[in-house]
């Protein structure tokens, strides 16, 4: 997650008593004046985050066309288990793994095709098979570029992170007002979420008519997610900081 800098937060600090608030009671058996009324801070922040994909899925396409049909389909098939053996091997379980076979009647032949999708969690692991089959396999496997995604996971971490980093934000900005005055920061009484956005990554406006043309980076960051949350909240104001305190 790459964190940055948000915009400039609107900050209001009310360091005379709250009007609208009414003196803390005073507990019965006890007797003098009713405590001080309530002093708070009001505060606005945001934050913004990226999460790159956490996900790629690759299809490979393989066909054969013979004579025979015990042929089209034994040459497929070999294609199919080395295709398995060379995923497993390098650690991609069997059940990110999904093939479609179909077998067909051209003119006086037999066709066999089958289709293999691949998902990948490491992209340095995807490039290593797509290259490896590219290599031992030739023109007789069709390998199509990688599919970067979110998993439902991430993007909820997203979401998670994006609001907690906002509200850390803007507690940082109230005890930074609060500072300035020489009060310190009380608890929190009001942290309201008011705006959440969300939106995809963004590439060259003429590399998005050529997207065979990318780069895997290009396509990572196509794909790439982004949220931004702006909060406000209010916090109770204490009285002076201990000067004690404020040199430790």
């Amino acid at each position: 997650m790459a964190l940055s800098v948000p915009p400039p937060a609107r900050v209001f600090a009310e360091l005379t008593p709250a009007r609208a608030l009414t003196p803390a009671p005073v507990p019965a058996g006890r007797g003098g004046p009713p405590g001080p009324p309530r002093r708070e801070v009001h505060v606005s922040g945001s934050a913004e985050l990226s999460a790159s994909p956490d996900r790629a899925r690759v299809s490979l396409r393989l066909s054969s066309r013979k004579d025979a049909a015990g042929a089209a389909r034994s040459s497929v098939a070999r294609r199919l288990e080395y295709i398995a053996q060379s995923a497993r091997q390098r650690g991609v379980p069997e059940e990110n793994m999904t093939v479609t076979e179909d077998f067909s009647r051209v003119e006086n032949t037999y066709q066999m095709e089958a289709e293999v999708c691949i998902i990948f969690s490491d992209f340095g692991k995807m490039q290593n098979v797509c290259n490896l089959l590219i290599e031992k396999l030739g023109t007789s496997v069709t390998v199509s570029p990688p599919h970067f995604y979110h998993t439902p996971e991430a993007v909820d971490t997203l979401r998670r992170q994006v609001c907690v980093a906002a509200v850390g934000n803007t507690r940082r900005k109230a005890q930074e007002v609060c500072q300035l005055f020489g009060q310190s920061l009380g608890k929190p009484l009001l942290i309201r979420e008011e705006e959440t956005k969300e939106w995809g990554g963004h590439i060259d406006s003429h590399l998005s008519n050529f997207p065979d043309s990318l780069t895997p980076q290009q396509r990572i960051q196509n794909a790439t997610a982004y949220a931004s949350c702006r909060v406000f909240a209010v916090f109770e104001i204490k009285g002076k900081e201990n000067r004690r305190n404020k040199l430790l």
